[in-house]
């Protein structure tokens, strides 16, 4: 009964009332980025994109974004819920409602917009709900917060595109992926930024359907 009630309370948002006070200053966290020391922060270059995606552990999916070319920087954080400034140890009792996000700053003149959720769609599998593989709750669900009316337009077409893929290739699951404008993002503490590259071993969980993402950039 007790590990029902601590599942069921991982994997259902939090209504405000009862969701964790928080805080209001913001986790220490770096200036700059770890693998290629650009500010985490801004300010940015002029013509610089921001988006937020979230396919569960933040660590893999930070690592991913920062590698590919046209990215300007990444960070890690936490998004859609209702704590201020969680720490990473209340956003897994279920109980802020916060994503693990990452923060992806890019030049829309050298990456596309559709490469990047090219990337998002197929690394992962965007059909869970509130859990990745073996990673449960709240905090690892699927989703992309958009800073533009034009990403939203884009982040929802490519949605639809790969639902129509997934049921081409054989799974009759729904895409459970949360699109919406961007709410507050808190960064996370120091060492889960670039953790990865911190720590080379390090545990990565993402795994993709199989599925490619149709009509979207190479």
């Amino acid at each position: 009964m007790f590990l029902a009630s601590m599942f069921d309370r991982k994997t259902k948002m939090p209504d405000p009332a009862q969701a964790l006070p928080g805080r209001s200053e913001p986790l220490p966290s770096p200036a700059n980025h770890f693998v290629n020391g650009k500010p985490l922060k801004g300010p940015w270059p002029d013509g610089m994109q921001v988006i937020y995606l979230g396919m569960g552990c933040f660590w893999g999916a930070e690592r991913l974004f920062w590698k590919m070319d046209g990215v300007y920087v990444t960070a890690v954080g936490y998004a859609g819920g209702h704590t201020p400034n969680p720490t990473y140890q209340e956003t897994t009792t279920g109980m802020t409602g916060h994503a693990e996000m990452v923060l992806v700053v890019f030049d829309p003149d050298k990456v596309s917009l559709d490469a990047l959720l090219k990337t998002f769609w197929e690394e992962h599998d965007p059909t869970q709900g509130m859990r990745q593989g073996n990673d449960i709750g709240t905090t690892y669900r699927s989703a992309i917060y958009t800073t533009s009316d034009a990403q939203l337009a884009a982040a929802e077409a490519s949605r639809d595109a790969y639902q129509a893929a997934l049921k081409a290739g054989g799974m009759g699951a729904t895409i459970t992926t949360e699109i919406r404008p961007a709410p507050v993002f808190y960064y996370a503490e120091d060492y889960h930024q670039q953790y990865l590259a911190k720590n080379p071993g390090g545990y990565c969980g993402l795994r993709g359907t199989g599925v490619a993402c149709p009509g979207a950039a190479e």
